[in-house]
């Protein structure tokens, strides 16, 4: 499973959203692409300290089980639901919000992945750097996927 801390996934996930543009539209689901990246930066900002959701019921029931989902080798489902508090239903600038995820992206390739694991995920719970690394990743890609890059 690839990896946002990898140096080569890292400038992949990036050259692929190169490739987006204000104009590109989503196969699936009903965020503008200003949106989707409003919405990877604000999930970013849970691991990497600035964001501190809240844990709910059923993900402090099952969280734990399902927890291998996040960072396996399975595809996200599309329209699955999401943390609350992420969800973007404003408008957003293109522009702004692929350059704050570009930096994020930069944030996790310059410092040691083990400062990211002290953020416990709203749904799963604690993860280890390990796996935030392959999460992140995961749904990187499940979204650049949603956009056709």
């Amino acid at each position: 499973m690839k990896s946002i801390f990898d140096t080569i996934n890292a400038a992949e996930i990036t050259e692929r959203m190169a490739q987006l543009s204000e104009k590109s539209i989503p196969e699936w689901g009903t965020m503008q692409v200003s949106q989707m990246l409003a919405h990877c930066s604000a999930f970013h900002d849970i691991p990497l300290g600035n964001a501190f959701p809240p844990r709910g019921l059923l993900g402090r029931l099952i969280g734990r089980f399902a927890k291998p989902m996040f960072y396996n080798d399975k595809p996200l489902p599309h329209n699955m639901s999401t943390i609350p508090t992420i969800i973007i239903d404003d408008q957003r600038q293109f522009i702004e919000e692929k350059e704050k995820l570009e930096q994020q992206i930069n944030i996790f390739q310059q410092g040691a992945s083990e400062k990211f694991s002290r953020h416990p995920h709203p749904f799963f719970g604690k993860l280890t750097a390990e796996q935030w690394g392959k999460g992140i990743y995961k749904h990187l890609d499940h979204h650049l996927k949603q956009f056709g890059v």
